[in-house]
C-alpha cells in the first residue's frame, strides 16, 4: 500500500510569549483536521505542538505537494490564527507570510516535510519536531544516523545497510541541490553540511533499494520574508527498522546535545535539548532550543501512536549537558560565538545600526 506522510507546521501564536501553544488553538486544529478525515481526504492524522509551533501530522494517498493537503494545512493555520488573535497570543500568524493560498504552502511560511513510500510489513516512523532553531539543525543528527558507524552499528554489521545511504543536500541560499553517496563521499559532504546555516540535508535514501529513508523541512523564514520573523523550527521524518537504522540508532544522536542556531530572537547559538512533549516549553532566554520525537507504527496508513520517545530518563544526562552548555554560552551575552556571526545577523537590526553609523567609519 502506497502511503503519503505529510508533516506541516507553523507558528501561529505563542502562549505565553514564545514558550508554548494555547489549548484552544490545538483544539481548533484538531477539529479542522478531524473534519478532513471524516470527509475522506485523510487516512489518519495527529495534531501536536513543539513549544509555540502547531504540528499537523497527516497520512493520505495523494502524493507529495498535493494542493488539497496543503490547502487543508493552510486553512487550518488561518483558522487557528483567528483564535490566536482573539486571545492576543504573541506573534499571532507570524509564519503566515502570504495573504492567500496559492496551490502550495512552500515559500508561504509554514515548514513542510513529506514522503511517499510503499508501507512495509512493519513500518516504524520517528517524527522529530524542533522549536527555537533553524532548518540545518538536522544535519548532524542525520549524518550520525545514516553515515556514522560509531552511532549506527547497523552500517557495519547489518548486511541490508552495509551499502550505505545517499544524502540530498540543499543550498538554501542559492536554491541548488547535490547528492552525496556515503561512505565514499563523506569527507566532501561534510565540507558543506558542516555549515548548516546555508546547507541543509533535505532527504536521505537507501542506496541499494533507492527507498526514501528520511526527509526534513528546509524552509528558511528569513530568506522568504527578507526580514527576521521567527526561526524556522524545522521538522524531520525518519523511517526506522528493517533496512533502515533501528529506533535506538535513530535517537542516539540526541544523547549528546547538538549546538544549533536560534534561541533568543533567532540570533544565538544554543544546545538542542531532547525533551518530552510536555516539556517543550522553551522559557529560559526563550530557550534553550527543544526537540521532541513522536514514534508511530503505520498500519494501512493509520498512525498507531504516538509514543513520546524522549520521555525517557535515559536522556536525563543529555538534558543536564544542555543546561550546562546553556550556562556557559549565556555568560558570553552579546559576544560571539553565543551570538550568531554578523553575516547571519543581516535580518535583524544590524543593517539599521550599520546604516546609522555609516558616515562615522573612516579609512585607516
Amino acid at each position: 500500500m502506497k502511503i503519503s506522510l505529510s508533516v506541516i507546521k507553523a507558528d501561529i501564536g505563542g502562549y505565553v510569549g514564545h514558550s508554548s501553544s494555547h489549548p484552544e488553538v490545538l483544539d481548533k486544529a484538531e477539529k479542522c483536521i478531524a473534519a478532513a478525515k471524516k470527509a475522506g481526504l485523510l487516512i489518519d492524522y495527529h495534531v501536536t505542538r513543539c513549544g509555540d509551533d502547531l504540528q499537523l501530522i497527516m497520512t493520505h494517498q495523494h502524493g507529495e505537494e498535493d494542493e488539497k493537503i496543503h490547502k487543508l494545512a493552510w486553512d487550518t493555520f488561518v483558522d487557528c490564527t483567528k483564535i490566536a488573535k482573539k486571545l492576543k497570543l504573541h506573534g499571532a500568524g507570524q509564519d503566515m507570510l502570504a495573504d492567500a493560498f496559492s496551490g502550495n504552502v512552500k515559500g508561504m511560511g509554514p515548514g513542510v516535510a513529506e514522503m511517499e513510500f510503499e508501507e512495509r510489513e512493519a513500518e516504524t516512523i520517528i517524527i522529530f519536531m524542533a522549536d527555537k532553531t533553524a532548518s540545518g539543525a538536522w544535519n548532524l543528527p542525520l549524518y550520525k544516523i545514516f553515515a556514522d558507524p560509531f552511532n549506527t552499528i547497523g552500517l557495519v554489521i547489518a548486511g541490508n545497510m552495509h551499502g550505505g545511504f545517499s544524502f540530498e543536500v540543499h543550498d538554501v541560499k542559492e536554491h541548488k541541490k547535490i547528492v552525496f553517496n556515503a561512505p565514499e563521499e563523506i569527507y566532501d559532504m561534510l565540507v558543506f553540511i558542516g555549515a548548516p546555516g546555508r546547507f541543509a540535508v533535505k532527504a536521505v535514501y537507501h542506496r541499494e533499494s533507492g527507498e526514501i529513508a528520511a526527509v526534513s523541512s528546509t524552509q528558511r523564514l528569513s530568506l522568504m520574508a527578507g526580514r527576521y520573523v521567527g526561526k524556522d523550527d524545522p521538522v524531520c521524518i525518519v523511517r526506522s527498522q528493517g533496512h533502515f537504522p533501528a529506533v535506538g540508532e535513530v535517537l542516539e544522536p540526541f544523547a549528546s546535545p547538538n549546538i544549533v542556531e536560534g534561541w533568543m530572537r533567532g540570533s544565538h547559538h544554543g544546545p538542542l535539548m531532547p525533551v518530552a512533549v510536555r516539556e517543550s516549553n522553551p522559557s529560559r532566554f526563550d530557550g534553550p532550543p527543544r526537540v521532541i520525537a513522536a514514534g508511530f507504527q503505520l498500519s494501512g496508513g493509520k498512525l498507531v501512536g504516538p509514543q513520546d520517545m524522549f520521555d525517557d530518563p535515559a536522556f536525563n544526562n543529555a538534558r543536564q549537558q544542555a543546561n550546562d552548555i546553556a550556562d556557559m554560552l549565556r555568560r558570553l551575552g552579546p559576544f560571539e560565538p553565543h551570538r550568531l556571526p554578523l553575516e547571519e545577523m543581516e535580518y535583524t537590526t544590524m543593517p539599521e545600526v550599520m546604516k546609522k553609523l555609516e558616515g562615522r567609519f573612516k579609512s585607516i
